[in-house]
């Protein structure tokens, strides 16, 4: 897909280009595996040699349209699907990290992701500190030693709320020589490209904000093609050196630009196997096509509610970065201008106790543990998202105990606010 072309247009048009009398809209190739005349034919895919499908758990003609599409909308030279964002985040640090290595992430970040990098791969000898990403660029390098491989932080904190500064984020990795890797699950290329201010890698949770409908679980890891890892080759001997388990081929010799997102894909792929349906990718790309409409909706409509629940009585804090009075308000209209997402994290005066009456007596919103989708929802991550965390963890990650995360949708704004202001008549 050319450049030239708006995003708007690329979530369209990008991805897949039918030729003559094939179908205009991307098919579902429902099969787990393709086809071949000779053994020859066969055997040059599975050694690397040519490109073509096979098997669907490494590549998947519906699978890479989509996967084409996300890595054109950030600016990348390749991406990989992967079933949940889970997935992705775990691969994408797990293709250049091993046992003995070192993480340095933001501690505030999705509850899923500081367990998955705080307890469970340290179960794979791989450790993790977390940092304040709020901190000083020294107080953040201190926490690198010689075996660290990865900064990893996200654009938007979930539930924080708090917004990266990526600039900063991408000279501290750089200067450390290690990629920056940033989730941009909330802002969504629409709302901010991180490639353009230094980061290496993106990766997606797609069941949130890309789908928009609740109606599939997917992740997506996207390469920008700009970090050098021969610069680094001792470092990334992963990418660097021969890997006997496709008759040594080195990745960043055979693949250029493509190393990173070929070895995640017939490597942790063809070994791990968290591949997406061809199904779910399918609806991923319908949600896809709208994703700029409804990301203008939610920003408009998160803006509305944010001022509406800043100026109420019994709210004690509102978290948005839309608001003029918002610690991160300057932050984002830097990388955001037009908008950060749909979602807001406020407190009540009355706590934990307050929030649970709200939230019961919500009509329109729903208490539902998913977020960024079409319709109003409602969580308290204390109890849900965050539950494995004690109160020290909670405090790391910035979710107070009373905190409640809203997740504004697409409907007629009057009614989103009519709906929290009736619940909030509830609370003592």
């Amino acid at each position: 897909m050319s450049n030239q072309y708006k995003i708007e247009t690329k979530c369209i048009q990008s991805g897949w280009h039918p030729k003559k009398g094939e179908p205009r809209v991307l098919p579902i190739y429902q099969s787990t595996t393709f086809k071949y005349d000779t053994t020859d034919e066969m055997g040059k895919l599975f050694d690397l040699e040519e490109e073509g499908y096979f098997y669907t758990r490494l590549q998947n003609p519906t699978n890479d349209a989509v996967a084409a599409k996300i890595a054109d909308l950030e600016g990348g030279v390749a991406a990989v699907l992967t079933s949940s964002g889970q997935a992705a985040n775990f691969y994408a640090v797990f293709n250049i990290c091993e046992a003995g290595d070192h993480i340095v992430c933001a501690a505030e970040v999705y509850g899923g992701t500081f367990n998955l990098f705080g307890v469970t791969m340290k179960k794979l000898g791989i450790d993790c500190t977390f940092i304040d990403a709020d901190a000083s660029e020294e107080e953040i390098a201190k926490a690198f030693r010689p075996n660290t491989k990865v900064l990893f932080a996200e654009t938007i904190a979930n539930p924080a709320l708090v917004v990266l500064d990526i600039e900063k984020f991408a000279k501290i990795a750089h200067s450390h020589g290690v990629p920056l890797i940033v989730d941009n699950t909330f802002a969504t290329p629409v709302n901010c490209r991180p490639f353009e201010w230094g980061a290496d890698i993106v990766t997606h949770s797609t069941t949130k904000y890309m789908d928009g409908h609740a109606m599939q679980v997917g992740g997506a890891i996207v390469d920008s093609g700009n970090f050098d890892w021969e610069a680094q080759k001792e470092k990334y001997h992963g990418l660097t050196t021969p890997d006997e388990s496709y008759h040594g081929i080195v990745y960043t010799q055979k693949f250029g630009k493509k190393a990173y997102i070929t070895k995640a894909t017939v490597q942790l792929m063809r070994d791990l196997g968290s591949i997406p349906a061809p199904m779910n990718c399918f609806l991923l790309n319908v949600g896809l096509e709208t994703l700029p409409l409804r990301m203008e909706r939610h920003c408009y409509n998160a803006q509305k509610v944010a001022e509406f629940l800043n100026a109420h009585e019994k709210v004690s804090h509102v978290n948005f970065a839309g608001l003029p009075g918002d610690k991160y308000y300057t932050l984002a209209k830097k990388y955001m201008p037009k908008g950060t997402c749909g979602v807001i994290s406020f407190e009540l005066k009355g706590g934990r106790e307050a929030a649970v009456t709200f939230m019961d007596g919500l009509k329109l919103a729903a208490i539902v543990t998913h977020v960024a989708d079409a319709r109003t929802s409602v969580l308290h991550p204390a109890s849900h998202t965050h539950r494995q965390m004690n109160d020290e963890q909670l405090a790391e990650a910035g979710v107070s105990p009373g905190m409640i995360r809203l997740s504004v949708g697409i409907e007629n704004v009057e009614d989103i606010i009519e709906d929290l202001s009736q619940a909030l008549d509830l609370v003592k």
